[in-house]
């Protein structure tokens, strides 16, 4: 049986959105598999944006009954276990930063077997930055000057008008440089993305230089991340991505752990999650 632990980590490096006198909360759920060895392979897990490690459940547990060490973080200001802020939505390059933070603690008290990540959504971003993706600090200038205009995200209206206001402006080039660094891990050895996010942020240079095997996986009647705005872009841009659709009828919210509509879609695109991890981090490189 697979045994949950959840650490209440902080990263003492970055600050609390809430009050930056504290550093920045990483709670880290791991699941660890039965038989849990001396060195076991891991896998990082990124949850969508609003959502929460928990909903991720139905990935990390069926990695961790392969043997796989499954961890995953509720991305500060970005759970609904904690509640929304602005910065948690728009600073989506502090969610690969906390998920090689997380890895470092364990690193720090057990050896490690090779690294892969996964994600779903913005969480799918999230495992690509790690493998290599950047974020185009030109963009979210434009955003920022209004020349772009979003949509705010459906968990958070208002968004950017409230991030706006917060920000002050004297902030924004340190904000921007920041967004646009390099926040892949080179431990982490591969990548499975699902319905990832990209909202045309991300740099066609960066992808391109992804040389990590990257699997992808989306919703043909996906709404939220439309595959051809965003997981088609990924699958072409990555010289070394493959991928396919999980369904002509599967929608964005099909893979949210709390969705009944979606057992069947998840229970699929978990096996070939695990089927991908397990030819590249035990027993050699995949063939997906």
């Amino acid at each position: 049986m697979t045994q949950l632990e959840i650490r209440d980590l902080i990263d003492e490096g970055r600050r609390d959105y809430r009050d930056p006198e504290r550093g920045r909360p990483v709670r880290t759920t791991l699941w660890h598999p039965q038989n849990d060895g001396p060195a076991p392979p891991v896998v990082l897990i990124s949850h969508g944006s609003g959502g929460a490690a928990r909903q991720m459940a139905w990935l990390a547990q069926p990695l961790a009954a392969a043997g796989f060490l499954a961890v995953s973080v509720d991305h500060h200001g970005n759970n609904f276990v904690d509640g929304y802020l602005p910065q948690g939505f728009a600073f989506e390059w502090e969610r690969p930063r906390d998920l090689t933070f997380a890895l470092d603690a364990i690193a720090a008290d057990r050896a490690l077997g090779p690294v892969g990540a996964a994600g779903f959504s913005s969480g799918g971003y999230t495992a690509a930055a790690l493998v290599g993706a950047r974020i185009d600090p030109p963009v979210l200038q434009a955003v920022a000057d209004g020349l772009i205009r979003l949509p705010d995200p459906a968990e958070y209206p208002g968004l950017f008008d409230e991030l706006l206001a917060i920000v002050p402006a004297e902030q924004f080039p340190r904000v921007l440089a920041e967004a646009g660094r390099d926040w892949s891990d080179p431990r982490v050895r591969a990548a499975f993305l699902i319905c990832p996010a990209s909202r045309g942020f991300l740099t066609k240079e960066s992808l391109a230089a992804i040389d990590r095997p990257v699997q992808i996986r989306w919703g043909d009647a996906d709404t939220v991340t439309p595959p051809e705005q965003d997981a088609l872009r990924y699958l072409d841009a990555i010289p070394s991505a493959g991928g396919r659709s999980a369904g002509e009828h599967v929608e964005h919210y099909d893979f949210l752990g709390t969705n009944p509509a979606g057992q069947d879609v998840r229970r699929q695109v978990a096996a070939e999650a695990v089927d991908f991890f397990r030819g590249l981090l035990v027993d050699g490189p995949a063939t997906a």
